[in-house]
């Protein structure tokens, strides 16, 4: 246990005290004794309130448990389910129409569609190119993935190959075409760009050999560098809210290499980004959450800095200033923000930390210190010397996961609002960003919108998290489908449609973020390109990508779409249904294979364990796992509940026994060793599976899989985590 101080009855790791005391109270005008004293009230008045909904989800699971077990083996009944379930109070009463309320609310989240990135705010480099991920280069984003084929003579290479760089101008002038579209020309044939005085302002020209053309849509020219006069240094664009930067050199070596000089086209991408205090963390212990806390307040307060090397070159990086342009309109100077909007992901409410301990000795809940510590670095953004960086409507955005239902929704609401009184903050300057990615949250949306509809401003569909709460919840039903199988089941069409329908009908539109989820390939650009476009489709304001390319080239679906147009059509559909929602993806009277069981707990073990290693054993939050066949899938603690809830399910009902599974886990311990061979600090599993740690947690996840609260893989990750760092650190 590290060394710890009183305050107000807490007993408070001195890592994370001298933290607020030195670097995150000074500026914001709340002491650190008062910010301890406040806590202290805070720990005291909610922890029973906590523990009281944690034991309604226990008691509700039971319920629901006993009812599979009374009609194991007869058909499966889904009036009677659906009557069951109201009954004991997981499906809530609606209430009547309302509309959400909350004010204060920056137009990236209000009104401006486009990509969302989830970064690890423990890396304080992702985080950094995360949020200077609002401005990306379609050329780099072209050139260095497989939306342009490798063909002969047209590969990546280790230097620039002048060959694929045509291909790359070519591709990026079909997206100008579509975004800007010239009047009786493409962009591929312009030889120069102008500027034309016009009025108070300019105009913008183009020149195709001896032709002169221009927008077919003039007012889509909204500012540019330069003097004014003839060629620009950049041309600055705007379409369906979105702005696209024409950036002209005929010096540079690519610039010098395109008929117009145009040396690059930067898309505004990233428009938010999640700073991930949850899934994509591996923070276990006082010292993991202080650096997870003093990241988040260097993004804050624009102080955050990484240095490390790449290629022999020592790289620094910094939070990227505003883009600034003269207006087209001769109004003048025009500043674009140039990072992310940044919302801070906190935990949900089961763990508890021993960074902070009560007057009991028992760790406090783990989200209620992220609330209040969050909460007190985000101040400086409110309220500091640079107030404003970030949020320029002085609001703090908290995404909060892993809510199961309307009351717990409510919970949420009511410890913001305490540390609003905390910090002196105003009642709902701290924003709520749900995430329905909990069955009994997805069933009952509306209702949980209701509780927080003052300040809530976003929902989102989290697919993995969702699934993994179905298998859990209905486990006792029956054998589910495999793993791939899930995304044609009934139920997810309707909770993905559900959504949308909850937000629009609560009023997001224009005034919150209805969001999807991630794209799992991230080498896998070109059909990402193919697919993801749906989510815009759906009505979706954001969907979450792997990597700043990714939301470049992800960007180009919010040009092919406008995303408010989408949603007046989808606010006139029928409602979905939640008795699709309410069917059980069971295996029913599907005969499985020897090897299509034998194939799915291969990938699923592998799976896990490929994840769990790098957790466990290195503290990687977040990993690129390559699948049994070698494709890079992104894996999280959500992917690793799936497949450990998956196989339990399995071996609950007899479709694989444990003998299978352990030997299993043993050769698929063999194959992530060799994919990790290159990796120095990785330490194999299978010589000796007894003594690997990691190992062990992949076990656990399986074979004690059933009681896991809610199937989370929270509680086991963090003690292996815990026992790791104890043997090797």
């Amino acid at each position: 246990m590290s060394e710890t101080v009183d305050r107000h009855g807490l007993r408070v790791a001195k890592v994370l005290d001298d933290f607020i005391a030195d670097e995150a109270t000074p500026g914001t005008g709340v002491s650190a004794d008062a910010f301890w004293r406040g806590f202290a009230d805070i720990v005291s008045d909610l922890t029973r309130p906590n523990r009281d909904l944690l034991a309604t989800r226990a008691r509700l699971q039971a319920s629901i448990d006993e009812w599979h077990a009374e009609r194991r083996g007869k058909p499966h009944d889904a009036a009677a389910y659906k009557a069951f379930l109201e009954d004991i109070g997981y499906l809530a009463p609606e209430g009547p129409d309302f509309a959400i309320a909350t004010s204060n609310v920056d137009a990236e989240i209000a009104s401006i569609a486009g990509p969302q990135l989830v970064v690890p705010v423990m890396n304080a480099r992702f985080a950094l190119n995360a949020a200077n991920a609002r401005w990306g280069s379609l050329y780099d984003a072209l050139y260095g993935t497989d939306v342009i084929p490798e063909s002969p003579g047209r590969e990546r290479g280790a230097s620039y190959n002048p060959r694929r760089g045509e291909l790359v101008m070519a591709r990026a002038a079909q997206a100008l075409d579509d975004i800007a579209p010239l009047v009786d020309a493409s962009h591929a044939a312009v030889t120069a760009y102008r500027l034309v005085a016009g009025g108070a302002g300019h105009e913008l020209r183009a020149e195709v050999g001896k032709r002169v053309t221009a927008l077919a849509d003039p007012a889509q020219f909204v500012g540019f560098v330069g003097s004014g006069e003839g060629e620009p240094q950049a041309v600055l664009l705007r379409h369906n809210g979105l702005h696209v930067e024409i950036q002209i050199d005929r010096g540079h070596p690519v610039g010098g290499a395109h008929a117009a000089g145009v040396k690059d086209i930067l898309l505004e991408a990233a428009v938010t980004t999640i700073a991930d205090c949850e899934d994509s963390v591996a923070a276990v212990d006082a010292a993991d959450k202080t650096a997870v806390y003093r990241n988040w307040l260097g993004l804050m307060t624009g102080t955050l800095r990484a240095t490390f090397q790449k290629d022999s070159e020592t790289v620094r990086r910094a939070l990227a200033a505003d883009r600034l342009y003269s207006s087209a309109s001769g109004a003048g100077a025009l500043t674009l923000p140039g990072r992310s909007l940044l919302l801070v992901r906190n935990v949900g409410l089961l763990m508890t930390t021993d960074a902070v301990r009560d007057h009991a000795g028992e760790e406090v809940f783990e989200g209620m210190l992220d609330a209040a510590v969050t909460g007190l670095c985000a101040v400086h953004d409110v309220r500091g010397p640079g107030a404003g960086r970030n949020s320029r409507c002085g609001s703090v955005y908290i995404v909060k996961p892993k809510l199961h239902g309307p009351r717990e929704t409510w919970f949420a609401c009511e410890l913001f609002s305490r540390v609003e009184t905390v910090l002196g903050l105003p009642q709902g300057a701290m924003k709520i960003g749900v995430m329905d990615e909990e069955r009994r949250t997805s069933l009952n949306l509306r209702e949980c919108i209701r509780q927080a509809r003052e300040r809530i401003v976003f929902i989102n569909t989290g697919f993995l998290d969702r699934t993994g709460d179905e298998i859990h919840t209905s486990t006792q039903a029956g054998p589910m489908v495999p793993k791939t199988a899930m995304r044609q089941q009934r139920w997810i069409g309707a909770y993905e449609d559900a959504n949308v329908d909850a937000g629009l009908a609560t009023g997001f539109a224009g005034r919150a973020q209805i969001g999807k989820g991630m794209w799992p390939k991230p080498d896998e650009m070109a059909q990402m390109l193919i697919d993801k476009v749906a989510h815009p489709n759906a009505g979706a304001d954001c969907a979450w990508v792997p990597s700043p390319t990714a939301a470049t080239l992800h960007a180009l679906h919010y040009h092919q779409v406008n995303v408010p147009g989408r949603q007046a059509t989808l606010s006139a559909r029928p409602r979905a249904s939640i008795d699709e929602m309410l069917a059980i993806p069971l295996l029913g009277g599907a005969n499985l294979s020897s090897d299509e069981v034998r194939r799915e707990v291969e990938t699923n073990a592998q799976s896990i364990l490929g994840y769990v290693v790098r957790w466990v054993d290195q503290g990687i939050g977040c990993s690129k796992v390559p699948d049994l066949d070698g494709v890079g899938l992104m894996e999280d603690r959500a992917t690793c509940r799936i497949s450990s809830q998956h196989i339990a399910n399995w071996l609950r009902h007899g479709v694989v026994s444990e003998g299978q599974v352990k030997d299993t886990l043993r050769r698929m311990a063999a194959v992530v060793d060799a994919q990790n061979a290159g990796d120095p600090d990785y330490r194999p599993m299978a010589v000796d599976p007894d003594a690997s740690i990691a190992f062990q947690a992949a076990c656990d996840l399986v074979f004690q899989g059933l009681s896991q609260p809610s199937g989370y893989t929270e509680p086991v990750l963090h003690a292996r985590r815990r026992q790791a760092k104890a043997r090797f650190e």
